[in-house]
């Protein structure tokens, strides 16, 4: 019987060799994210926060240990089945939001979808029912520079969410957006959580972190804290 879980890591070991040096960046992970989760993930910088996301949304491979997502195993995966995995099962949301410039809001949206061979009808019905959903309606087709931060947040999270992936990762999300537009972000956040979408955010912020339902420490690329988040701390 299938169970809940899209993510699980099992003795995942990275490292870098940097000239004569190996650099370990995560050294024996052990984790489980069920499904309609909401994760945050915290620690100092150089924990193995970024490695462990990258790894987690197949932008990377462990040096040892296995990961499975939504049940399949990538570590059997070649770069084009792993590609094709990324594509369909991780929606990423970055810092730096990631947009084209030269294309407009519904445009940006659209791109996995294009990757994903869908056609033009269909897939501009999609990403205007999503910038429905993060409130863009009335800018889907200003392109980024006419946009603030938090909208142009918005516009990537609506393209994270445009192939029905199984997880969205967030890498420091509010990091590049002043205090009220990240609060509207993880507002956001919350409120696709609530429709059964699974979220890992890595973050320095605590009071971003309490957002969610579930804070995972790193420290020198170990897990060191795996704790539910109460009511009265968010």
């Amino acid at each position: 019987m299938k169970d809940n879980v899209v993510v699980r890591i099992t003795e995942v070991k990275r490292f870098y060799q940097m000239g004569m040096v190996a650099v370990h960046a995560l050294g024996g992970i052990n984790l489980k994210v069920e499904k309609s989760e909401f994760v945050s993930i915290m620690g100092p910088s150089g924990c193995g926060k970024s490695t462990l996301m990258h790894i987690i949304g197949c932008l990377d491979r462990p040096t040892s240990g296995h990961v499975h997502l939504d049940e399949v195993d990538i570590d059997k995966l070649d770069d084009n089945e792993l590609a094709a995995i990324r594509n369909k099962k991780v929606g990423f949301v970055f810092q730096t939001f990631n947009l084209l410039p030269k294309l407009k809001a519904i445009e940006n949206v659209e791109l996995p979808l294009i990757y994903a061979g869908v056609g033009l009808p269909a897939r501009r019905k999609k990403a205007t029912e999503l910038l429905e959903i993060v409130g863009l309606k009335d800018r889907m087709y200003h392109r980024p520079s006419e946009l603030s931060g938090g909208q142009s947040q918005r516009v990537a999270v609506a393209r994270a969410l445009a192939n029905n992936p199984s997880i969205i990762l967030a890498d420091e999300p509010t990091g590049n957006l002043d205090s009220k537009s990240g609060e509207e972000i993880i507002r956001l956040f919350q409120e696709l959580n609530s429709r059964g979408i699974t979220l890992i955010i890595v973050t320095h912020d605590q009071e971003i972190a309490n957002h969610g339902k579930r804070i995972i420490r790193l420290k020198d690329g170990l897990v060191v804290a795996d704790d539910r988040v109460t009511a009265r701390s968010r």
